[in-house]
């Protein structure tokens, strides 16, 4: 099983490629970005507003699930009572350059990926070279459904959240569209990487840094910490903490299976 030699290249050569990864992808980043810029109303209006609006799908569905499960309309949402300003001379325009650099970032991920596995190839068996395409499509969907899960359920019960909690009725909700946005842009990147989990204990595995015996060795401690981020990106019912938690851990589960399945691998071409 033919590996190739790593001193082929020295550490300046590395570092030359590890630059023209990080140029190109740029380079993609903006062009996406630009092209997003044209339909930049749509983006807004329909898409990074809309948990906004009390009619969101997400809200909806909620509230046809408490139906159903006889909670009335205990988690119905029909109002937002928030206003969104933007308190910055330039603030409308940073906003609309960032997030259309967030959005190529998030549809230009896919190739991304592509760069990121040109780099780290010479140091895999020929074998494993043949499993790009795997790589590419896995790991982009992986992507997109954290992006999903982040937008049609983390991000409007979020705002739910923050736009009904208030300390006082003297205190009215007005947010700023800085921290408005940085949610959003927040919620949905760190799912979307956070469901790559996956991908990043398999090559954790491969190194040796990781094992399945040590994944569920902290297993509770994994739970812990995925119950309380649940608990404070829901409202509190035990339906929200649980619509957010199951993905978390299927995902975390996911990763035990990937490491074991690594492990005993290994353990066959070893021996």
């Amino acid at each position: 099983m033919a590996k190739k030699n790593l001193n082929e290249m020295s550490f300046l050569d590395h570092l030359e490629e590890l630059r023209w990864l990080l140029v190109r992808s740029t380079i993609a980043i903006l062009i996406l970005a630009t092209i997003t810029f044209f339909i930049s109303d749509y983006i807004f209006d329909v898409i990074i507003f809309g948990p906004t609006n009390a009619n969101f799908i997400t809200y909806r569905f909620f509230c046809d699930l408490s139906n159903q499960l006889g909670f009335a309309e205990s988690i119905c949402v029909t109002e937002m009572p928030f206003i969104i300003q933007n308190t910055n001379m330039e603030g409308q325009i940073n906003v609309l350059i960032w997030t259309c650099i967030t959005a190529g970032f998030i549809l230009g991920f896919p190739f991304i990926l592509w760069e990121v596995w040109k780099f780290i190839s010479p140091a895999l068996y020929d074998t494993e070279k043949k499993h790009a395409r795997l790589f590419i499509v896995s790991s982009s969907l992986l992507f997109f459904l954290g992006v999903l899960f982040g937008y049609f359920v983390i991000v409007p019960m979020s705002v739910n959240f923050f736009a009904t909690f208030t300390i006082s009725a003297v205190v009215k909700n007005q947010f700023s569209i800085d921290s408005y946005i940085g949610l959003v842009k927040t919620s949905v990147i760190a799912c979307g990487l956070f469901f790559e989990l996956p991908i990043i204990i398999y090559f954790l595995t491969k190194l040796g840094l990781v094992t399945p015996v040590f994944l569920r060795k902290y297993w509770k401690y994994a739970v812990i910490i995925i119950l309380i981020v649940a608990a404070i990106v829901t409202p509190p019912d035990v339906v929200s903490q649980i619509i957010v938690t199951i993905p978390m851990l299927l995902i975390y589960e996911a990763s035990i299976l990937i490491s074991k399945i690594v492990v005993k691998n290994k353990k066959k071409l070893n021996g």
